[in-house]
């Protein structure tokens, strides 16, 4: 989906607009009015303005795209707190984990209680929407279509338990919030670490990666958009792993997870192949991009076979098939169907945990 980018006025205070003496999530009176006199940091200023009631924040407000970079006025602030009850609230595109991220940072940089307030919002938001398999979904509260699913695509759970590791690990800015989220904040963790092994997928009686998504009951590969078949994921796999070689004292089922996976990424390289951006007058919009042999070079597919362990593409029919250029044009310009992810994984990360853990 395409969405517009959010336009204002820069540098109005949210906290000169508050006149209740509670916000619209609940601070004490007495955290409002110190923010209004504390230091304030206009972006954290728009996250404020932007968090919802579930203590989330969504990535976009009717398909217009939540771009911090622009500069918002009175009025467009107003209009963001009005919207705090909305149930759009998800970890998709970076959403909930950047604002934490972010605010715990500028609270430590302007001592303003209301930044490190929403932080810990955002916080107890992620501890809420785990499931009981220790997955997340897309989204929470909202479980339309395929949001409900754990989801591992565009690293979404990744991210959230990286923050929920730093409020465990009280590492860097993290170590500001309050203390009794650490214990949740790890006990979290600990479950998402079982879910992600769990999920691992066995192929034929061999453990290999992970799918974009997984059904949060039975734990097995599922669909979501249609030319997002379930598959086994050369993208989101690489994310999951880099989590795993995160964890301190990794245990023997992290370790031999890891393994696995990196034997799967070694086994799944497309050789001597690259993907190329071309202009071509006669697609719709005059490009193209194609597979094209390039010695020594190496790619992965975003999707393999569940069965067979080949490389998917799939466009919008959600027909599988076996090469890029076999889906549409629209599809194949507007999606990564193939990079090298895996890359960096393994020819410096992995090698590295293993000297550290050997």
């Amino acid at each position: 989906m395409t969405y517009l980018l959010l336009t204002a006025t820069l540098g109005y205070s949210l906290a000169i607009a508050t006149a209740s003496p509670t916000s619209a999530l609940g601070r004490p009176a007495l955290v409002a009015a110190a923010s209004a006199t504390a230091q304030q940091d206009t972006t954290a200023e728009k996250m404020l303005a932007f968090q919802r009631s579930s203590g989330g924040w969504p990535k976009a407000v009717s398909e217009v795209k939540v771009d911090y970079r622009h500069p918002m006025s009175a009025a467009d602030l107003q209009t963001a707190r009005r919207d705090a009850r909305r149930e759009d609230a998800t970890i998709d595109n970076n959403a909930t984990t950047r604002e934490i991220t972010y605010l715990v940072t500028a609270f430590r940089n302007t001592q303003n209680p209301a930044y490190r307030q929403a932080a810990e919002s955002g916080v107890r938001y992620l501890l809420k929407m785990q499931q009981p398999s220790g997955g997340f979904p897309q989204y929470y509260p909202d479980a339309k279509l395929y949001r409900a699913q754990i989801t591992y695509n565009d690293n979404a759970m990744v991210k959230a338990l990286t923050v929920l590791k730093a409020v465990a690990d009280k590492k860097g800015d993290f170590a500001l919030v309050d203390p009794t989220l650490v214990a949740p904040a790890q006990k979290a963790v600990t479950q998402g670490v079982q879910c992600i092994l769990r999920t691992q997928y066995v192929q034929h009686g061999k453990r290999t990666v992970w799918c974009a998504q997984h059904d949060r009951v039975t734990l097995l590969p599922c669909n979501a958009r249609a030319f997002e078949l379930a598959s086994l994921s050369g993208d989101e796999s690489v994310g999951i792993t880099e989590f795993l070689l995160t964890l301190d004292q990794p245990s023997p089922e992290v370790r031999r997870a890891v393994a696995a996976a990196v034997a799967w990424f070694e086994a799944a390289k497309i050789e001597n192949m690259a993907v190329a951006d071309i202009t071509d007058p006669q697609e719709p919009e005059g490009r193209d991009r194609v597979m094209v042999p390039q010695v020594g070079s190496t790619l992965w597919a975003r999707f393999y076979d569940l069965d067979t362990n080949q490389p998917i593409y799939v466009g919008r029919d959600g027909v599988k098939h076996a090469r890029l250029a076999d889906i549409e044009n629209e599809r194949r310009t507007g999606y990564v169907y193939a990079a090298t992810w895996p890359e960096k994984l393994l020819t410096r990360d992995y090698p590295k945990w293993q000297q550290k853990w050997k």
